[in-house]
């Protein structure tokens, strides 16, 4: 079936993220997987259902593609959208030495395939196969252009309900920082101080991040291959989990936040890795881009309350990149691995007096008039490929969800179209936390690289349990 245009105009102009996300210079996807604990046969007329009568009217985009007016600026077009052409049930080949393999290599193949631009940029594969780790899946296709993480996780929760009673809402964990000092606390001479040093931190982490954006290219490590085109080579996608008790644990013991640990462990993680397949990296010059959600909010809005242009987080792609130097694997650091937690504390918190995030925002947007949105695309490929890593994360829920009276055992997410070697990407949800590893194939060793992150988790964990508990005291 063909699209058919609805209306000759477009009912919404595409925002410049979108745009960027979008272009000749980079193609980006998130694809998010759902997990069942039991066998999903029969899934697909309610997923349809669902689709239908929650996704699509949830936001235009979804029932929309991207196209290009009279003065040449990028519109969303609504069209008529044929499910059929959305869903897609793979069947497994009758011989298989692994369910598990097949499932990989069929994730890591759609993850590397293009949406085509004559239909909406989403798609879903409802995988009726079981593996190690569930008994069904449904994996979630969307590009980026139609918004960020937070939106789409806001529209996947809206198809899903909570498993011991859909009439209750889900909740989250809060993601209020501890023991922050009050503002109206401060005296005279201590927000000085504050205002200069954010002044400075400013000016230090924007000039820097401009020169790691054009000019300054990080090393060529196990990690980053520095390959032109990477974005078109075979990916791998892998996941593992922790608890977050035990992650919670740590944090306790050390007096610093949940970020503070997960970050700490995944650069202990990384760098384990880089030392065991070239000692010589474990002191390279490697940065992480951290991708960040730019909205003032502690939890999920209502899809309602997301769609309303007053609110707060109104939908969209509301994000913007910081650039973090990835720590060094010093000899102290190797006696005594907490070291990166308070490493990645003390910059998460200098991170937090600069005003360089949305200052590098500003200046996209100012790029983007003047030279218009392709050349920001460029400038964001450059930023992406100059790094050695990408790391994102999102905040599930803490009640078991269900999909059509499905119980969902697991939920994780990562990006995929980038021209990074290895993209980290977190998710929490009922006491787990999920990381997922997207790397370069065949040249990223996903197994090795897990084992290294569960090494250092191990290693911290071991550390942290040798510190009183600061909450009991």
């Amino acid at each position: 079936m063909e699209y058919h245009e609805i209306i000759e105009e477009g009912v919404e102009p595409v925002s410049p993220v979108g745009q960027y996300f979008n272009s000749s210079a980079l193609c980006i996807y998130i694809i998010g997987v759902i997990e069942f604990e039991v066998p999903i046969h029969g899934l697909l007329m309610q997923a349809m259902s669902l689709l239908k009568h929650v996704f699509l009217p949830i936001n235009p985009r979804f029932s929309s593609i991207m196209v290009q007016d009279k003065k040449g600026e990028k519109r969303w077009k609504k069209v008529d959208v044929n499910l059929k052409e959305h869903v897609r049930t793979p069947i497994l080949p009758e011989t298989l030495e692994s369910n598990d393999k097949w499932f990989q290599d069929y994730l890591s193949r759609i993850s590397m395939e293009e949406l085509p631009q004559s239909k909406p940029l989403w798609e879903v594969h409802i995988v009726n196969s079981t593996t190690s780790d569930a008994h069904g899946s449904v994996i979630f296709k969307l590009h980026h252009a139609l918004g960020d993480g937070y939106s789409l996780m806001g529209a996947l929760l809206s198809c899903l309900q909570r498993a011991d009673d859909p009439s209750l809402p889900l909740s989250f964990p809060t993601l209020k920082p501890s023991n922050q000092e009050s503002k109206s606390t401060k005296g005279i001479c201590s927000s000085f101080s504050w205002l200069l040093s954010s002044a400075f931190y400013t000016v230090a982490d924007f000039g820097w991040s401009m020169l790691k954006s054009s000019i300054i290219n990080d090393e060529k490590t196990p990690i980053r291959s520095g390959n032109v085109g990477v974005e078109f080579q075979p990916i791998s996608i892998s996941t593992m989990a922790f608890s977050i008790h035990q992650v919670s644990d740590i944090k306790s013991r050390l007096g610093v936040t949940i970020n503070d640990v997960v970050t700490g462990i995944v650069f202990y993680g990384t760098r384990l890795y880089m030392e065991e397949m070239n000692s010589k990296s474990k002191t390279a010059e490697s940065t992480a881009l951290v991708l960040l959600n730019t909205r003032n909010i502690e939890g999920y809005q209502s899809i309602n309350d997301m769609l309303n242009t007053k609110a707060k987080a109104p939908w969209g792609n509301k994000i913007s990149f910081l650039h973090v130097p990835i720590p060094k694997l010093k000899q102290s650091r190797t006696s005594n691995p907490l070291e990166f937690i308070w490493e990645a504390h003390n910059m998460i918190k200098r991170k937090k007096q600069s005003l360089a995030v949305p200052l590098t925002g500003t200046l996209l947007e100012m790029e983007g008039k003047l030279r218009g949105q392709e050349a920001v695309a460029k400038h964001i490929y450059g930023t992406l490929s100059n790094s050695s890593a990408v790391i994102s994360n999102l905040v599930g829920p803490l009640q078991q969800m269900a999909l059509a009276n499905h119980p969902v055992k697991g939920l994780y997410f990562t990006l995929a179209g980038g021209p990074e070697s290895l993209v980290i990407s977190i998710m929490s949800y009922m006491g787990v936390l999920r990381v997922t590893f997207k790397t370069e194939k065949d040249f990223i060793d996903e197994q090795k690289l897990k084992s290294c992150m569960q090494s250092a988790f191990e290693r911290i964990l071991k550390a942290a349990k040798e510190i009183p508990d600061k909450t009991r005291y």
